[in-house]
């Protein structure tokens, strides 16, 4: 089995979920979130918990489902972790073993990666089924994006896809690697860097471990996610975890959501639906688009119903993918046309609720000012 992890911050409550979801019989749970969000680590959590011991004890299975390529690849890793002879396919021989076994726990940790191609996901589901049918097997799945496979009764109430940290737990976090010596608005900037999100708290605050805040600050304003984008993988380089994402196929599906993507890459506050339309952006299907960003879990809908990216996917996106000028040339034109409402209706009633939009839109405006610069 994997390592429990060492550093873990601000999931009790997904914790507290999962484990509730284990006391009842075959729980089916999936964790989703965008990449980087500790998936693996709260599933490693769950793994080690004493609760979760105690009730499989020898019987917990962490199956990592990186490198397998279609159906008969993925038996053949939980197959092996099972202690099964190789076979052609054992697919079945997965589910007979569980069909005896006592009580079990199956954990598919990173399942997209097989499940994403649309020729295999089918053939997936269809396993998946088989092993949902298992009354004494308890199945859960890590994956990127904020869908689920189909074909599996997932056990309610469904896990909302991980969310960025809380403040006090990623400083926590930044804390625990970094130690505690560095200026308190120091780490607070860097910490903005990340948007809370776990790899990245995780990789910067190995680097200020290192060079320290104040070179870290230096280093972003140059090098913005490459900073924290020197590791090999998905798991040590921001920028990969990231172009993962991007090259899954439900964005490559949809051309243009990347085109959306790159977009939000300039808007700290998001676009509303209302705004998607009204802002006549060249994008085709752009509604579409937004389905699969949200989907892919590259973009979130905010308490305001605002659709969002978080701050080191947008880094990422104006270093690799920026937005063409045609485009940006556009939301700058909508913008200055709420602007020039503003001033036509200053004292009128309408200019209240005009107000309240251009507020929602403060961050936006400055970033698209300090693009035309």
């Amino acid at each position: 089995l994997p390592s429990e992890p060492k550093i873990f911050h601000g999931r009790e409550s997904e914790l507290s979920d999962i484990l509730q979801l284990l006391r009842i019989k075959a729980p089916r749970i999936a964790i989703l979130g965008t990449g980087g969000m500790g998936k693996t680590s709260l599933a490693r959590a769950v793994l080690h918990h004493a609760e979760v011991s105690a009730q499989y004890t020898q019987h917990r299975y962490f199956v990592a489902c990186d490198s397998a390529t279609n159906k008969v690849e993925l038996a053949a890793h939980i197959g092996a972790h099972l202690g099964l002879k190789p076979g052609k396919d054992l697919t079945q021989a997965v589910i007979r073993f569980f069909v005896t076994a006592s009580p079990s726990l199956l954990i598919l940790d990173n399942l997209e990666t097989v499940w994403e191609p649309t020729e295999l996901r089918g053939d997936i589901e269809e396993f998946l089924s088989l092993l949902t049918d298992l009354t004494d097997l308890a199945l859960i799945i890590t994956m990127r994006g904020a869908e689920r496979p189909a074909k599996v009764q997932w056990s309610h109430p469904f896990l909302i896809p991980l969310q960025p940290l809380k403040h006090q737990a990623a400083q926590q976090t930044f804390i625990d690697i970094a130690e505690n010596h560095h200026n308190p608005e120091d780490i607070d900037q860097v910490l903005s860097f990340t948007d809370n999100m776990p790899l990245a708290i995780n990789l910067i605050a190995h680097l200020v471990d290192v060079e320290g805040c104040l070179s870290v600050l230096s280093r972003w304003e140059t090098e913005r996610t490459s900073v924290i984008s020197q590791g090999y993988d998905k798991k040590s380089n921001l920028d990969v975890s990231i172009s993962v994402s991007l090259s899954s196929p439900r964005i490559k599906a949809v051309p243009h959501a990347q085109e959306l993507l790159s977009l939000l890459s300039m808007l700290p506050d998001g676009l509303s639906d209302v705004e998607l339309l009204q802002s006549n952006l060249p994008i085709e299907n752009i509604q579409n688009c937004k389905t699969t960003l949200i989907r892919t879990a590259l973009a979130y809908l905010d308490d305001k119903e605002q659709l969002k990216a978080l701050v080191p996917i947008r880094e990422y996106m104006q270093k690799t993918h920026p937005p063409g000028n045609e485009l940006v040339k556009l939301l700058f034109e909508h913008f200055h046309e709420l602007l020039e409402l503003y001033k036509d209706f200053s004292g009128t009633e309408m200019n209240s609720a005009t107000v309240g939009q251009i507020s929602l839109h403060l961050g936006n405006i400055q970033s698209l000012l300090q693009n035309r610069l």
